[in-house]
């Protein structure tokens, strides 16, 4: 009897506790799995967005020291080029940029449909300068400029103007002139420090006289004020002697990227606390400006170098990219993407990006001399770039989730023999075997089944 009036109880608590109100103990949830990713092909998952792209992505540097040729002018609107930092270099801690050279910029800006980002001055530049150049173009002409830095590269004033500079003043000077650029305009956004060599080695990264690292210093004493963080790169030469990098040198940089933002950033995260757009203002493969070798800046190699690079900035979603620079003046370094009446190799790389998408999806190669960034375009197709920097054909198959069927794609290729060119009668299938011909960039675009 006692047994049965036990199971009772125990069968009314268990009644009680099926029926009360009270909070129950969540249902172990099994997490979806990712799905594995294939080890033996290219793999794109539409489904898979990892965010935004930034137009910015597609930059490059321009100034009162360079021209556009009326030669090559159609080509510059038509390079698909999205932000166009003005004046560039250190054109612009040696001069004041005055209101003529602001407004034809402005002109040139707005016909190339680029974001304008000016850098006043910093070295013998004054606070009351900088605010009446903003109130100038944005009170006064209405311009809208956005996005304003202060100096260029202060870490090299020592040596490029033989002053007494340190992290101590520069990060005074940049506050003040700073102070009195927003007190004009409230809505600017401040670009900077714009430091020369951000490498992910922290032990190689610029340092005053005192041993102070100039990029964390200015997080410190700036990070308050600062809303896009800057700072520029070009890996060669990496010697005294300024050697140029061969045609092997140059194209082996390219996975010494795949750090480059993931270390800003952790550096950005440890000193402000925040986590805060990052920009590579220049860039280029050469600082010497050097020309005649086998990888210097005019040649294709360069191309398709930055073409490797640009896709792996791509990748990590870096918000600001200017390349250096937009047009090459002979006797200064062969830098442009425009020449006086022709344009470099480098210059069909942004024709290849102007065709990619601005949702970033999830994609992988199985061969690591093939460089793969995938994205969806807003008219809904499916882009696929695909750098090899072999010297070798690469053949593997192609497979792609999330996407539907596609009926229809379009195959577009850089090499040394293409001009960022559509290939006629080229319909890739979205699984399948695909070649990529030896040292090229390649586009797919799959358009969805209507």
């Amino acid at each position: 009897m006692k047994k049965w009036n036990l199971f009772l109880m125990a069968l009314l608590v268990f009644i009680s506790a099926c029926t009360s109100t009270a909070p129950q103990p969540a249902a172990t949830v099994t997490p979806t799995a990712v799905p594995a990713t294939p080890s033996d092909r290219i793999y794109v998952d539409a489904g898979r967005v990892e965010g935004s792209l930034n137009p910015a992505l597609y930059g490059s540097n321009y100034g009162p020291w360079l021209f556009v040729a009326m030669e090559v002018r159609p080509q510059a609107e038509a390079a698909g080029i999205r932000l166009l930092r003005f004046p560039g270099g250190r054109w612009g801690d040696e001069n004041d940029i005055d209101t003529w050279q602001l407004d034809q910029f402005m002109q040139l800006a707005r016909a190339m449909g680029s974001e304008p980002l000016v850098h006043v001055r910093l070295l013998k530049g004054t606070p009351e300068k900088a605010a009446a150049l903003v109130k100038y173009a944005n009170i006064e002409k209405g311009y809208k400029i956005r996005y304003w830095s202060v100096g260029n590269e202060a870490n090299l004033y020592v040596n490029q103007f033989k002053v007494d500079y340190d992290t101590e003043r520069f990060n005074r000077e940049w506050r003040e002139i700073a102070k009195a650029m927003k007190a004009v305009d409230p809505t600017i956004l401040l670009v900077g420090p714009d430091t020369s060599q951000f490498m992910v080695n922290e032990a190689s990264n610029p340092k005053d006289k005192n041993g102070v690292d100039w990029l964390r210093s200015f997080l410190k004493a700036n990070g308050d004020m600062v809303d896009v963080v800057a700072v520029h790169r070009y890996p060669f030469p990496n010697n005294a002697e300024k050697t140029s990098p061969t045609r092997q040198e140059l194209l082996a940089n390219g996975p010494d990227w795949d750090a480059w933002a993931p270390a800003l950033r952790k550096v950005i995260k440890e000193e402000t606390g925040r986590d805060l757009p990052i920009a590579l203002t220049e860039v280029n493969s050469n600082w010497a400006g050097q020309s005649g070798g086998e990888a210097t800046p005019e040649t294709f190699v360069n191309g398709l170098w930055w073409g490797d690079v640009l896709t792996r900035l791509v990748r990590q979603r870096v918000d600001m990219v200017a390349q250096f620079c937009l047009v090459t003046r002979p006797g200064t370094g062969e830098w442009g993407l425009l020449a006086r009446d022709d344009v470099r190799p480098i210059y069909y790389v942004y024709l290849m990006y102007k065709q990619f998408g601005s949702e970033l999806v999830f994609s992988n190669s199985p061969d690591p001399l093939v460089t793969v960034a995938a994205a969806l375009r807003q008219d809904g197709a499916l882009t696929v770039m695909l750098v090899n920097r072999g010297d070798a054909a690469v053949n593997l198959p192609l497979r792609v989730d999330g996407f539907g069927d596609s009926r229809k794609s379009e195959y577009w290729l850089f090499d040394v023999d293409h001009k960022a060119e559509k290939q006629d009668n080229m319909n890739v299938p979205a699984d399948g075997p695909i070649s990529l011909p030896p040292a090229s960039m390649n586009l797919l675009v799959f358009h969805p089944a209507k």
